[in-house]
């Protein structure tokens, strides 16, 4: 007697998730949305694959044979190391540099589609997740900044969320400019001081002071180590996280804010040069913002520094400024729904002349999480096909004419394909589809030249206010007839109604 094979358990790895019809449906209509707000700003649409090669996303490689922490990796049977995209920014820089002769400059281009982190997972955290990107590559003056700023704020107000969002911009090259005043200059040691900032809104400002000094224990008495940085040199880096806050009665945004924190920012940066071109170019920024009405929408923040290594100038955040509850049950800030910055490096990587370039990216999951949330995306299901019930198997060839002639018309069509013996269950799948209507031909109404329609969704309604059975199936409530050759007319003004 063979031992029955081992079964294997149905399950998604970590990280990972299944969409169904009603969630597509919904992030589809808001992509459609940021799409015709790309479009508007004169953006086309370019698409690059899943997998490049390692070497062209290699600010993430690390130092091992197989390069693995953070990315995806594989090895080609050419030995080449191939690894899944870990954001739309690194591909695009490679597709730029690779068609640099024939695209104009500058070059407007938008991309869709999903990026992989070999990260942890967590709530909320994937490892596979969507990202909705714009980039304009070969302009360097402010006016490109400050057009992504504005672009941000116009999606979201039309996907619903004015009001309850605002755009928060900083320049890296005041951050370097207080870092070179605190003698700070040793390249890792930034980093870590720009990753401690960045958990401002995480940790608050005595969080951060321990990130910037020896380190810092969580609750669980996890330890992060910190940048090492002395009190002395701790202290403005904390001054100028602090010189964002407006002062009593001048309202957070206003031009009056912009002024008073750059004047502030100006006393930190001592003589450096860096520092001072950052402030040039944030005075223009918001001069634009100011002249275009955009006001309030995009506000000055220094505390906002991003991450990422290839940030070289103007940086922002997308933050999102309603309440949510956490795992804890505590009310905390909903945050960043999207980011993105100046980058002037990164394709200089490819060529040996600096090529400018600044771009967005908006996390669509989280974003959908959000709309959800405020009632302006609802995952319901798309509506289903007619289905042509089979009461007479004998009859199949008339029954996929039917569906054809509706298919013809563009009405979602489909002939029941499953067990047939049951005019019930037949019924039930319609419904778990969420058809419209099914149509019904027995040899009675093939007879007389009809054909049987159910509305499924009155017939619900109507239904609803029926409480006796017998009551129900002599009432067959949304189910009418028509003649054979007015089956499509029938359809599609039950489709209208509906």
């Amino acid at each position: 007697m063979t031992e029955k094979a081992k079964l294997i358990a149905p399950r998604l790895p970590r990280g990972f998730e299944d969409r169904t019809p009603g969630e597509i449906a919904a992030v589809g209509a808001m992509i459609d949305t940021i799409r015709k707000v790309y479009e508007r700003y004169g953006f086309d649409p370019v698409e690059t694959p899943l997998l490049e090669l390692t070497e062209t996303l290699g600010k993430f490689l690390p130092d091992t044979d197989r390069p693995n922490a953070g990315v995806f990796s594989l090895q080609d049977d050419d030995e080449q190391w191939m690894s899944l995209r870990y954001d739309l920014t690194a591909p695009l820089a490679r597709y730029f540099a690779e068609n640099f002769e024939t695209l104009p400059k500058p070059y407007r281009s938008y991309r869709q589609g999903y990026v992989f982190r070999n990260e942890k997972p967590g709530p909320g955290r994937f490892r596979q997740f969507m990202q909705f990107d714009a980039d304009t590559v070969g302009a360097g003056g402010p006016e490109a900044d400050a057009e992504m700023y504005m672009m941000v704020a116009d999606v979201m107000d039309e996907l619903g969320l004015k009001g309850q969002y605002v755009v928060k911009v900083n320049n890296r090259k005041v951050l370097d400019g207080v870092l070179d005043t605190a003698g700070i200059t040793s390249d890792g040691q930034k980093l870590t001081v720009l990753r401690a900032i960045d958990k401002l809104d995480k940790f608050g400002p005595e969080g951060v002071k321990l990130l910037l000094g020896a380190g810092r224990k969580d609750e669980s008495g996890d330890f992060t180590k910190g940048a090492g940085l002395t009190p002395a040199q701790i202290e403005p880096i904390l001054a100028y996280v602090d010189s964002g806050v407006p002062a009593p009665g001048v309202e957070k945004g206003s031009n009056a804010h912009v002024i008073a924190t750059i004047n502030t920012l100006a006393g930190l940066i001592g003589g450096s040069e860096a520092g001072l071109q950052g402030l040039q170019e944030l005075a223009s920024i918001f001069g634009l913002i100011s002249a275009a009405g955009f006001s309030g929408r995009v506000i000055l923040d220094p505390s906002v520094v991003r991450g990422l290594e290839y940030y070289t100038g103007p940086v922002f955040e997308v933050e999102l400024t309603f309440k949510v509850q956490n795992e804890k049950g505590q009310d905390v800030v909903f945050g960043a729904v999207g980011s993105g910055g100046r980058y002037d490096g990164l394709i200089a990587r490819f060529r040996r002349e600096p090529v400018p370039a600044t771009g967005c990216s908006i996390g669509v999951s989280r974003l959908a999480h959000a709309l959800k949330l405020t009632g302006n995306l609802k995952a319901t299901e798309p509506v289903g096909p007619v289905v042509v019930l089979v009461m007479d198997k004998d009859q199949m060839a008339g029954y996929q004419a039917m569906v054809v002639e509706l298919r013809k018309a563009g009405i979602r069509a489909e002939m029941f394909l499953g067990n047939t013996k049951n005019f019930g269950k037949q019924v039930s799948y319609a419904d778990k589809r969420n058809s419209p209507a099914v149509i019904i031909e027995g040899s009675q109404e093939r007879d007389q030249g009809i054909i049987q329609i159910k509305d499924l969704i009155a017939g619900k309604e109507a239904a609803a206010a029926i409480t006796d059975n017998a009551e129900w199936k002599a009432a067959r409530p949304g189910q009418f007839e028509v003649k054979r050759g007015d089956l499509v007319a029938a359809i599609q003004k039950l489709l209208s109604e509906q």
